[in-house]
């Protein structure tokens, strides 16, 4: 099965491309192919609702996140939500979204935003009918030393993101 992991931070220290990378070696451990898509090096226009659907870039992102049985957004979280680029990336994506099994990683800067994400997952179960998947990440600068993860704790709980996002998808497949 394949899997996309998209880093939605636009910061070149982001904190949320770590929790993807880690992700993405959980991930390939459980023998899986994993697809990882940076938006700062994949820059994408802004969602006008019209002719931006036809640029090339776009096409070739809604065929990434068509051709993925999983897919997990790391995501840092600004202004209590997810950012703006994960936004935009899921408009211009829209409807290659339908039913996939999805999975949040999300840095902040602190703990007051923690349920922030729930937009972005609702939108997500409504409009498309994804299966989010309930255990997600949320971690702050504590987690961290510069760039590097160094909680365990937070090791740990990508392993089962992973795992789960794995074994959900694959449920879903022979079901």
């Amino acid at each position: 099965m394949a899997y996309l992991i998209v880093a939605c931070s636009l910061n070149p220290e982001s904190r949320s491309l770590a929790l993807a990378r880690r992700a993405g070696e959980a991930l390939r451990q459980a023998g899986a192919t994993v697809d990882f898509m940076v938006l700062k090096d994949n820059p994408l226009p802004l969602c006008d609702g019209d002719s931006v659907y036809a640029q090339p870039e776009v096409i070739a992102a809604a065929e990434r996140v068509q051709k993925a049985q999983g897919i997990l957004l790391a995501v840092p979280i600004y202004n209590y939500d997810a950012n703006a680029a994960a936004k935009n990336f899921i408009e211009l994506t829209g409807k290659s979204w339908e039913n996939k099994v999805v999975g949040f990683l999300c840095s902040a800067g602190g703990q007051g935003s923690y349920m922030s994400i729930m937009s972005l997952a609702n939108s997500l179960m409504l409009d498309f009918r994804c299966i989010v998947l309930p255990s997600f990440i949320y971690v702050t600068g504590d987690s961290f030393e510069g760039e590097n993860l160094t909680d365990a704790e937070i090791e740990q709980r990508i392993q089962k993101l992973a795992d789960q996002l794995v074994k959900v998808s694959r449920s879903l497949q022979t079901g």
